[in-house]
């Protein structure tokens, strides 16, 4: 195999079992991203200038920035779509990524609380019980709207 990045090898390591290294060099085409404004934005920290010329985008509710996303995410969607083991990789992860999780228990008061995640959840669910009795779900931020 030729020189990989250190992203491009573990990608390689999580894939490997499923892809050739042909398949793989399909995804290093160069991308072309649009355009990104500059702003003439400086600010002074104890008398040194710093420019900040991107602090536009901090704004995530400006039609510029909103425009800019979607721009940005069209050029991503295209590359993802043009991977021909896509869902090969979004299975493997699947695969290695389910299993049950369970974060250190902690103690308020009569009960002790413990974070579970049967494996594909997409928060894990904050569980209390009792000392001897049941566990009982006190929060799960999976079912709010």
């Amino acid at each position: 195999m030729k020189q990989f990045t250190k992203n491009g090898l573990l990608l390689f390591a999580i894939l490997s079992p499923m892809m050739t290294e042909a398949q793989l060099k399909q995804t290093e085409q160069p991308l072309t991203y649009p355009q990104t404004n500059k702003a003439d934005i400086k600010d002074d920290y104890f008398g040194v200038g710093v420019a900040d010329p991107y602090r536009w985008l901090e704004d995530d509710r400006s039609n510029e920035t909103q425009a800019w996303v979607k721009v940005q995410n069209g050029v991503t969607q295209k590359y993802l779509s043009q991977i021909p083991f896509r869902h090969q990789i979004k299975t493997r992860l699947t695969h290695l990524m389910n299993y049950e999780k369970y974060s250190q228990p902690f103690k308020e008061g009569a009960y002790t609380y413990f974070y579970k995640n049967s494996g594909l959840q997409n928060q894990s669910v904050l569980y209390r019980q009792k000392e001897g009795g049941d566990p009982e779900i006190f929060l799960d931020p999976n079912s709010f709207s």
